[in-house]
């Protein structure tokens, strides 16, 4: 036996200095408790991939709602729909030939995700009208303690792992209008819609209805209450772009209109697996090479003020709408919404375009600054969500750090998914997750992958912690402040005879979600770069950038190699030779 070393009695090797082999296989892997938080697209990924790559799992998905879906379970508005193409809003591995629209009807999109819950059996993990209040880190059991609130009363758990999926767009705000709630007719926030018919009428029918707001959802609203309201009077504080639809040269060209519905013949052609495969594949790369339009100055930036302008002036014959709708700022500079109908619906009769600062609203109406009161039966605040990331619930970390408080001038997550101080803890769609271009989908996607990766990797190898270093999180904030920068400055690179402008146009003056509801100061909300670059970075984690604890105190990185056995072997079952199942078979050159 080699000097130094002793067998033990029960059959373990231990050094004379103390080292002891692990009394486990290499591949005994220890329980975990992983609990996602919310039950949209990034929780539903997240129920398929960690039960999927993490073994000897317990698993559980809580959601506040009562059902599954997020944010398309929540919005019932009228209009409410995909913004960007139906057939790039949906898993990669999960295609619907048979989306009704190129831009699908919110209920279209919460069945799709509730048929895949369906499918893979999700509910069994998912527990409903479950909402998180209180998440404390105790550094000792190295768990989080959660408090839920649920229809019946407060309960308590404990995680390993927490996953955070609750995005963005979960705490919706009212304006900060005078006398809003003293209104004496019905008030209503487009993401908590309770207006149901009056018999076999619409509520809004015949109705004099305010409509606040020029974002995604109120450019959804107006057109479709317009033709059965007796007058719509839509508020706008700012400006918007109405894009040309997106990623819409693949449905163009084969005769489709957009945004009408698809034909019987056309839905038979996407029953063929690889002519759907394909079609989805053209819109994709469409969606892909739009990333210039991001950037000042660049040649696709300035063709699509060109083509929007040129778009928007046409469609808007009402004398002057236009100049009080199309902005000075650059397109992209805040969010995209192709608005089918909205331009269509500013010219009826029946449509006010209100550009005048809101005053406040009295029993009656509203009164805006010019000192003109508009009467209303029903207004509606299509104004957004509360973009600031600060969870509504306590979050504290290590050393009892609050996340409420770390974040109270902005937020900042290495790569959008893990933040300091907070051990054990991740996050899907977190601060700068978003893209200005591509699919968002396949960015979820892959930080759950990478997200499964580093629970693989603790349960692995034996950790109790994982938890991103400072340093990393301060190197990738630099990045940030250099993609994004808040000053006018241009930076200009010249490389290979090439020249580079790095300029977003995010810094320019424009209110949007992407700097947390301001018009100027730190993006928040988008990726730096294009999401393909997002799809490249989010592929190989950099293991090195993160701090890691030992689950059993042992110092030795190498201690998780137990004691020399894999559990197949030592059972003498299960498969022994499962290499020969996965070989990457090298291409053979012609």
């Amino acid at each position: 036996m080699a000097s130094g070393v002793h067998r033990a009695a029960n059959g373990t090797s231990a050094s004379v200095g103390g080292f002891e082999l692990g009394r486990f296989a290499i591949d005994e892997l220890r329980p975990l408790r992983v609990v996602v938080i919310g039950a949209g697209y990034s929780g539903i990924i997240a129920g398929l991939r960690v039960p999927q790559r993490i073994p000897n799992v317990e698993l559980v998905i809580y959601e506040k709602l009562a059902g599954v879906g997020g944010v398309w379970f929540s919005n019932k508005y009228p209009g409410v729909a995909c913004d960007i193409p139906s057939h790039s809003y949906q898993l990669t591995f999960e295609p619907n030939p048979h989306w009704s629209a190129f831009y699908a009807p919110g209920s279209e999109i919460q069945a799709y995700l509730k048929g895949v819950v369906d499918k893979y059996k999700l509910m069994r993990y998912i527990k409903l009208n479950h909402e998180l209040t209180n998440a404390i880190w105790d550094s000792t059991a190295g768990k989080w303690n959660l408090t839920l609130s649920t229809l019946q009363g407060d309960i308590q758990d404990a995680a390993d792992i927490v996953i955070n999926c609750t995005g963005v767009f979960s705490q919706w705000k009212w304006p900060d209008v005078e006398g809003l709630f003293g209104f004496n007719g019905r008030v209503v926030h487009s993401a908590q819609w309770n207006l149901e018919k009056e018999g076999e009428k619409e509520a809004w029918e015949g109705k004099n209805i305010a409509v606040i707001g020029v974002g995604s959802s109120a450019i959804q609203i107006v057109p479709r209450i317009q033709p059965k309201a007796d007058k719509v009077a839509n508020f706008v504080r700012g400006k918007t772009w109405i894009s040309v639809p997106f990623a819409s040269d693949e449905i163009q060209g084969n005769g489709i209109a957009i945004p009408d519905h698809f034909t019987e013949a056309e839905h038979r052609e996407f029953e063929d697996p690889e002519y759907y495969a394909q079609f989805r594949h053209k819109i994709e790369e469409e969606l892909n090479t739009v990333h210039g339009g991001t950037l000042r100055g660049h040649p696709v930036q300035l063709e699509a003020v060109k083509m929007f302008r040129e778009a928007m002036v046409q469609k808007l014959e009402k004398p002057g709408i236009a100049e009080r709708l199309i902005p000075d700022f650059p397109v992209s500079c805040r969010r995209l919404t192709p608005g089918p109908g909205y331009l269509e619906a500013l010219n009826q009769d029946n449509v006010e375009l209100v550009t005048e600062t809101i005053k406040r609203v009295t029993p009656n109406g509203i009164e805006t600054a010019d000192g003109k009161l508009r009467e209303f039966d029903i207004i509606v605040c299509a104004t957004g969500f509360d973009t600031t990331w600060k969870p509504p619930y306590t979050v504290i970390g290590r050393d009892g750090l609050k996340l409420q408080e770390k974040w109270s001038e902005y937020p900042l997550a290495y790569l959008g998914i893990a933040i300091d101080g907070f051990p054990n803890w991740f996050l899907s769609l977190g601060p700068n997750s978003g893209i200005g271009s591509g699919s968002l989908l396949v960015i979820l996607e892959r930080q759950i992958d990478y997200i499964t990766a580093a629970i693989a990797k603790l349960q692995r190898e034996r950790l109790k912690t994982i938890e991103v270093k400072t340093a990393a999180v301060k190197d990738f904030d630099e990045y940030l402040q250099h993609y994004f920068p808040q000053a006018g400055i241009l930076v200009v690179s010249v490389f290979l005879r090439l020249t580079y402008c790095y300029q977003t146009v995010y810094s320019e003056r424009c209110a949007s979600w992407y700097k947390m509801g301001k018009e100027e100061g730190r993006v928040a909300g988008l990726w730096p770069g294009s999401c393909l670059h997002a799809v490249r970075t989010l592929a190989h984690p950099r293991w090195e950038d993160f701090n890691y604890e030992p689950l059993d105190g042992r110092q030795n990185r190498f201690y998780w190699l137990g004691d020399g056995w894999t559990v197949n072997e030592r059972e003498g079952s299960g498969n022994r030779a499962w290499y020969l199942d996965e070989i990457d078979y090298p291409p053979v050159p012609e």
